[in-house]
Parts: structure tokens; sequence; C-alpha cells
């Protein structure tokens, strides 16, 4: 016997708010349950959206600066996002709504409250965002991806649920593969990315790093790296210049099966780029986003460089010099590497999705809409049912 629900995912535009939505979407449809997300235009471009899911665009407001004007037009469009996200809400009776922060969560939570909805916050970060930190106070639950979070009020400790942050499926997978196998004299693969849209930073400051590298870890590098298309050309003639096998591309598709044969990963601290190096057990050189909003992603970075699992360099002090520096602390040996390897395998949350699919499941059901599945048959029931 199963009980179907109905639930409403709502998140930002970014990978960053939409990847663990998306893995939490896998897993409560994995459970029988419906879902349909809420985001915005940038949203439903995001390469991943599982194809069962639907997804409503909504208007949202970005109330920011001092510009009066710009704070009318935000709350406008909130208002406007609010009532559409009610006209979903009457017609899809969802059990909850889950937000993932980002600015189209924030009507659509409201809206969720409007209606006496049951709401819960995901926060991926390792500082609670803006979107989040307004609704902490009305939500019936907030489920963290660390431990310690900065600007989460010590009022709200009750209802803190630490799940981790869900990674995709197929990142998932990696979790029981052992580390690549690395000799002296094997290849060293290192994977460089700069989140969805690339970082020019990486792409000045990483081949010419690498080139500085003794001899006997230079000659073997094999690298993958994103960049931005408009740098791609310059970064392959940086490559060409110091004689290092590099494969470029703007996008990847098949990120996962890449991440599977990193032996060091190098690039940026986003909160999905962390949970999927904790869950696949990898070794990272992490340069924070500097103009991150609460320095977010230089947080990000605590668990993981404690354990000894990364290293992190702050934007202004990323050189060439320091990059061939921290690389080497990393990389001298090969059993230094799968150390890290296995250092940062330990931040690893595998559960992250199914702890946050089981704190959604403890909310109650809508009235008249749940649905017990007895010998393949549906039958309606009413409020009465436990959570």
């Amino acid at each position: 016997m199963s009980v179907t629900r109905h639930y409403v995912l709502a998140a930002g535009g970014t990978g960053g708010h939409l990847i663990p939505a998306f893995a939490l979407a896998v897993e409560l449809e994995r459970r029988g349950h419906h879902v349909a997300l809420v985001t915005d235009r940038r949203g439903v471009a995001i390469p991943g959206k599982p194809e069962t899911l639907p997804a409503h665009v909504i208007r949202a407001g970005r109330i920011e600066g001092r510009n009066p004007f710009a704070w009318l037009r935000a709350l406008a469009d909130i208002r406007e996002g609010r009532a559409m996200a009610r006209r979903l809400f009457d017609s899809f009776q969802p059990s909850a709504v889950i937000g993932f922060g980002g600015y189209p969560a924030l009507p659509a939570l409201l809206a969720a409250q409007d209606l006496a909805i049951p709401t819960i916050i995901h926060e991926q970060n390792a500082v609670l965002g803006r979107v989040n930190r307004f609704l902490a106070r009305k939500v019936d639950a907030i489920a963290t991806a660390y431990d310690e979070v900065a600007r989460l009020a010590s009022r709200h400790a009750a209802k803190v649920h630490c799940v981790g942050n869900p990674v995709r499926p197929e990142v998932l997978a990696l979790r029981d593969q052992p580390f690549p196998p690395l000799t002296r004299d094997g290849l060293l693969r290192v994977l460089v990315t700069g989140g969805s849209q690339g970082a020019r930073v990486l792409s000045e400051v990483v081949p010419d790093g690498l080139s500085m590298l003794p001899p006997a870890l230079a000659t073997r590098l094999q690298v993958t790296q994103q960049c931005r298309p408009e740098d791609i050309e310059a970064v392959r003639a940086r490559y060409a210049g110091h004689d290092i096998p590099a494969e470029l591309g703007s996008y990847f598709q098949d990120m996962a099966e890449r991440l599977a044969d990193t032996h060091l990963f190098i690039g940026r601290a986003g909160a999905s780029t962390i949970a999927e190096l904790t869950v696949a057990g990898r070794p990272a050189i992490l340069v924070p986003l500097a103009i991150a909003t609460d320095d977010h992603q230089m947080a990000n970075t605590r668990e993981i460089t404690a354990a000894g699992g990364a290293r992190a360099i702050r934007q202004d002090r990323f050189t060439a010099t320091e990059l061939a520096k921290q690389i080497l602390a990393l990389a001298q040996a090969p059993e230094a590497l799968a150390n890290a390897a296995h250092a940062a395998w330990n931040c690893g949350r595998p559960r992250a999705a199914q702890d946050l699919a089981d704190l959604v499941e403890s909310f109650g059901a809508a009235p008249l809409m749940d649905v017990i599945r007895i010998g393949g048959h549906a039958q309606p029931i009413g409020r009465g049912l436990p959570a």
C-alpha cells in the first residue's frame, strides 16, 4: 500500500537552486508522488530537468538597490507571481510546497502560506540566502546542507533538519566506485569548471599554473576544462603554448562520466559542486566566487577543507604560482591525492535526496487529494489519514 500525493518545488533559475530540486523530484516520483516545478524563464531552460516534471513560469520580483521605482515594480511582480501560484495550487492541490531559494520561490511560498499549505525551505549553502532568510520565520521546516549555517537565527533551531544537498542520480552512482588508479607514471586527469556560466579567471590562471608544475607532474597532465564560448580559442592557445593536452568546451553533457575519471578538480565552490565532489570523493582546489552574496562560496568550503579533501584559494590570491603550490601540496604523491579523495568522500551526504523526501512526506495531505494504491486501484480518501 502506498500513498500518492502532489508536491510543488519552487526554485530560482540557476543550477545551484535547480539541481537539488530536480534530485528531490526524481526521488518523490520514485515514491509514487506527482511533482510540479515553479521557476522563472531561465529555469525552464536549465539542462537536466526530468522529462516527467512539468514546469510553470511565474512572475518574480527582485528587491534590491535603493531605487523606489524598482522596488514598486518588484513588489508588483511578486504580487502577480503570488496570484499565479495560488491559481496553480487551487488546481494541483499540493500537500506541501518546497522552496529552494531564488526569487521565484518567494511568491510561490507566500501563496502556499495564504492557502495554509505546509511549506519547507531547503538551503544549499553554508549561509542562509536572502529569500530563505525572509521566509524562515513562517515556514514549517528548514532543511540545510550543512550542520552550521550562518544567518540562520537560533530561534528557528527546533524546525531545522540537516539533510545535505541532493545530487543528480548519475553522480550519486559514483559513490561506490573507487578513486581512479593513479601511479607515478600514469596520467593525472584534471577537471576544471567555473559553474554554469564558466569563469574567466580560471581560463586565465589555470593553464599557466599547470605549466609551472615540476616536469614529473606537468608531462602527465590530461586536462578537461569548461570555458566561456568567447574564451575557448585563447585558452586553447595557452595550453598549446605549454604543450599540455586539453579538451575544452562550453558545456559537457557527460559531466558525471568525466568526474568519474577525475583525479583533481579545480573550480568554483558552489553548493552543488561541493555536494557532488563529496558524494563522489574527489579532491579539489576551490576558488570561491568573490562577489557571491555574503561570501557564501567561501563558507561552503569550510567543511571539506577542514577535513583535508580540498584547498581553497581566494580569488584575489589566485595566481599561477599559488595554484601550482596548492596542487603540489595535494598531488606530489599518488597516495596524497587518494587520501584527499577519501577525506572528501567522508564529507559526502549520499542520502540527501532520501532524507529530504522523508521530511517532505512527513507533512499531512490536503483533503480528498491523497490516493491509496491497493491492488492497482485508486481510492480517494479524506483528511483523516495520518501523514
